[in-house]
């Protein structure tokens, strides 16, 4: 199962959400792949930690060589590499991405991410896309590349208002180019439970009929700890609250993911 996190807003926590349910994934014994198209590269530097900054082949090595004709390709895992947690690998991220943006979307390389996770797909059992804050190439050859999408949500008007948009981007790219695309569900982040205002902004989207999922993932510093620490939260603190409410979005996406694999 491939899965993306997207959101053209920033700060929502698109990094956070894809690493931890990635970690969740290979700490529950499943092959795991976690892809970094975020120029940021905040999800390589919370998997790796320090070695982040060494350096590695990773996904803008991977588009370069899309860019020159070879006769013979590189394979797409010389593109990945293990990191310190059993099971997870990762393709990282660098700045890079921010320059080859252009080059990659004039000569069209949208469909290479594709071709690329397909030819390591029996080597994992699940892959997650981390994206960048923007509707650009890379979110859509993650999105072409994907088979459900995530959207995390942070409770304010702002990305209540965004999110029609991003609905109707999603279901542009699944309508032209990825009729396997599903919209798994809306993740809600930084939820804080006393507030007057997530509760009504949240059960507005529930009343209209969008695929919210549950639980929702509450506000806590803890996560903050897990960043600097570059330690996913399973790894951190697997009894605390946060980790728990992530095993059980983990938990409730399972069933999409066996069935899709049942297909397969």
């Amino acid at each position: 199962m491939r899965h993306v996190v997207f959101n053209q807003k920033g700060g929502v926590g698109k990094s956070t959400i894809t690493s931890n349910l990635a970690a969740i994934a290979a700490h529950a014994g499943r092959r795991t792949l976690l892809v970094d198209l975020d120029a940021q590269a905040n999800s390589t530097r919370y998997v790796l930690g320090a070695a982040a900054d060494e350096p590695a082949p990773g996904v803008a090595e991977f588009f370069e060589t899309t860019l020159k004709f070879t006769v013979r390709s590189p394979k797409t895992a010389d593109f990945i590499e293990a990191t310190p947690w059993d099971r997870l690998h990762l393709m990282r991220a660098s700045p890079v991405l921010e320059e080859m943006h252009g080059k990659l979307e004039s000569r069209y390389k949208i469909y290479k991410l594709r071709d690329a996770l397909a030819e390591v797909a029996a080597d994992y059992d699940e892959i997650w896309i981390d994206t960048p804050p923007a509707l650009n190439f890379y979110t859509r050859s993650a999105l072409i590349a994907a088979e459900g999408c995530l959207i995390p949500f942070d409770c304010d008007d702002f990305s209540r208002r965004a999110l029609y948009g991003l609905l109707e981007g999603v279901q542009e790219i699944r309508a032209d180019h990825n009729p396997a695309l599903a919209v798994e569900g809306i993740v809600v982040n930084q939820f804080q439970p006393r507030a007057n205002l997530p509760q009504r902004t949240v059960q507005e989207l529930v009343d209209e009929g969008l695929p919210v999922l549950q639980p929702y993932l509450s506000a806590s510093v803890k996560i903050k700890e897990s960043h600097e620490l570059a330690r996913p939260m399973i790894h951190l603190d697997p009894r605390h609250k946060l980790t728990l409410e992530l095993q059980a979005l983990y938990a409730a996406l399972r069933p999409a993911t066996k069935g899709r694999a049942a297909k397969r």
